[in-house]
């Protein structure tokens, strides 16, 4: 019987755990409203990210493919120019903002509606960003680890920002996946880099577990199945899991034929309470997030306002 009544309060919880959840996020003039949960696509301008069905070289590539998200159903566009898969080469600043202005450029120029977001973990390519194209998200893999300066620039040009869970670098990240509590040093992690984000005047942050960085697929699948844990921050929560190496590694496939695998886990976070979903194949993702909310378990009470 206890185990029958903890259950019950686990679900009657899982099923009210937006009642406190921030559900508005500003962007510069654009408010992003995640009442419902939402699609992030991505937008590769790099030559050597894993999935290249999300890499665009061109600027009628880049008008191509955003469309195409647009249409879909993306409230953002997530837009990248020096790739974070394991053992990529880092690129400088100069080359990262020589691939990332223009592909911006026809981003704001053809689809000015759009929010955008900007791959990065570099508080100069920020500020550049800011001071050429206007308000972005910020989303930094390193949760401001890899420049010390990226939490001030945040701060001082009231940008949302994605806060994501990792150690190491793209380079080492794999050999530091040795956790005594992996859940309780995320939570930790986030918990500590949030109250200097607070502290500085950041009010809109997103939560990021980090899947695929700095864990074993056991660790990634670990994640997920807690997600619902990360409610107690009361912030908007993203999942990045598109046919990354825990679908591809527990269903013996490539990137390529991942399509399948990440729907399946995109449905299981917007389960576990994902607001955001980052995908590269946007269609089959907007379709889980109807499917879901249809369901009711992923409708929040609340519009942004």
């Amino acid at each position: 019987m206890p185990h029958k009544i903890n259950r019950i309060h686990a679900q009657m919880k899982a099923k009210h755990r937006f009642l406190q959840k921030k559900t508005c996020l500003r962007c510069g003039e654009q408010l992003l409203d995640l009442a419902t949960p939402v699609v992030m696509g991505i937008l590769n301008v790099t030559p050597d990210s894993f999935f290249a069905g999300s890499r665009a070289s061109t600027a009628d590539a880049v008008a191509a493919h955003v469309y195409r998200m647009l249409v879909e159903g993306a409230a953002i566009v997530d837009v990248g120019a020096c790739s974070t898969r394991p053992g990529a080469d880092e690129v400088s600043p100069t080359e990262e903002l020589r691939r990332l202005c223009p592909a911006l450029e026809v981003v704001r120029g053809k689809f000015p509606q759009v929010v955008v977001s900007v791959d990065t973990f570099r508080a100069e390519v920020v500020r550049e960003v800011v001071a050429q194209f206007g308000a972005v998200i910020v989303n930094d893999i390193s949760g401001g680890q890899r420049d010390e300066k990226m939490f001030e620039t945040v701060a001082r040009l009231s940008l949302p920002y994605v806060l994501m869970h990792t150690r190491g670098t793209p380079q080492t990240m794999q050999q530091l996946t040795d956790y005594g509590d992996l859940m309780g040093e995320v939570v930790r992690y986030l918990s500590e880099k949030l109250s200097a984000l607070h502290g500085m005047g950041v009010c809109d942050v997103i939560l990021d577990p980090g899947f695929g960085f700095a864990k074993t697929t056991g660790q990634n699948f670990e994640l997920l199945s807690r997600m619902e844990e990360f409610d107690i921050f009361e912030l908007p929560l993203l999942a990045g899991l598109s046919r990354k190496s825990m679908v591809c590694r527990t269903l013996n496939v490539t990137p390529a034929e991942a399509l399948n695998g990440t729907t399946a886990l995109n449905m299981l976070a917007l389960a576990k309470g994902a607001d955001i979903l980052r995908v590269h194949d946007v269609k089959e993702a907007a379709e889980a997030v109807a499917l879901a909310a249809a369901a009711g378990v992923a409708a929040a009470p609340q519009a942004c306002s």
